[in-house]
């Protein structure tokens, strides 16, 4: 399944007119940013949260933060848009978007169905696998397990941010992994081993954004690589000739569309040694913090961080009226 590239895939040459898009969004009321939560995620919640109230008001806009720890759902009455920077489970699994969509609140992102997919990083690449499109070989803790070798990368199947996420090049330390990845999830993906370079590509509406090569010294991209270390490299324009950079972002395009998200998101992709892509997970709501990387790629096309938030929100208003 191929879902063909826009004409606008090349880098934008000009800045994205910021005064035209708030003459856009000038006729909407109150808008809520979903923020916080409960899952273990809500530190970087927080943090993307503060980033996007802060963007959508230097728009004008009439933006309140909102925590769903704090407030019950008859906080959200009254609001004329939700965006939604709730990361993790209750914010990204198609929880707080089915609440949304009871209350007929145009929200950000991707669906209740997609965003449940896109939390499991099992049933995504289940359906990855069943449309043709690459991704490593895996196995659930407990279900179904193959001989993988070693090494291989355990991952709780319904967290993002890398948490509860470990390497393992033997037996002890799958065992060891093991129980630490299932305090955080009953369901533990294992996943071969990619020896490569790691990118991850933006798509925001039709558009899939540059991709951006990651380098850390760590093991792998890991929380503290993405939200804490000074030594990690992002690479915009990611180093790929012409063909490559056309062939991911299509790749991320279609993977984005096969899991039936819509709005804007994420889809992460490794390289192995013969040169194929793999494809790790989408992620729905993306960080939107200072380490993030859907600001980076859209600083490449001329989209400072305000006119991204603006376009992310206009998307999800042109949705709701449709």
């Amino acid at each position: 399944m191929s879902v063909p590239l826009p004409s606008s895939w090349l880098l934008r040459e000009a800045a994205v007119d910021k005064r035209a898009l708030q003459q856009r969004l000038s006729r909407v009321g109150r808008v809520a940013v979903l923020a916080g939560g409960k899952s273990a995620e809500r530190p970087v919640s927080l943090k993307s949260g503060a980033a996007v109230h802060q963007g959508l008001r230097n728009l004008g806009l009439i933006a309140e933060l909102v925590d769903p720890a704090d407030k019950s759902v008859e906080t959200l009455k009254g609001f004329d848009a939700a965006f939604i920077a709730l990361h993790g489970r209750g914010g990204e699994d198609g929880v707080i978007q089915g609440v949304l969509e009871h209350l007929e609140i145009p929200y950000t992102g991707s669906g209740v169905m997609a965003s449940a997919i896109g939390m499991d990083k099992v049933r995504t690449k289940q359906l990855w696998k069943g449309a043709g499109l690459p991704t490593p070989a895996f196995y659930v803790s407990g279900r179904d397990e193959a001989d993988l070798g070693f090494p291989v990368i355990v991952k709780p199947a319904h967290e993002g941010s890398s948490i509860g996420m470990a390497k393992a090049d033997n037996a002890e330390e799958l065992a060891e992994a093991l129980v630490a990845a299932e305090k955080f999830d009953q369901d533990v993906l294992v996943e071969a081993w990619v020896n490569g370079p790691e990118y991850t590509v933006a798509v925001l509406g039709d558009e899939a954004l540059p991709a951006i090569r990651l380098q850390t010294p760590h093991a792998f991209y890991d929380f503290e690589a993405k939200y804490q270390s000074d030594s990690t490299e992002y690479l915009c324009p990611a180093g790929l000739d012409d063909a490559d950079e056309q062939a991911l972002r299509q790749l991320a395009l279609t993977a984005f569309r096969v899991a039936g998200c819509r709005g804007w998101g994420r889809v992460d992709v490794m390289r192995d040694a013969q040169g194929q892509w793999q494809l790790l997970e989408v992620n729905t709501v993306p960080g939107m913090t200072d380490h993030s990387l859907v600001p980076m790629a859209a600083k490449a096309t001329g989209r400072d961080f305000d006119v991204l938030v603006g376009e992310i929100l206009l998307d999800a208003l042109e949705r709701g009226r449709g």
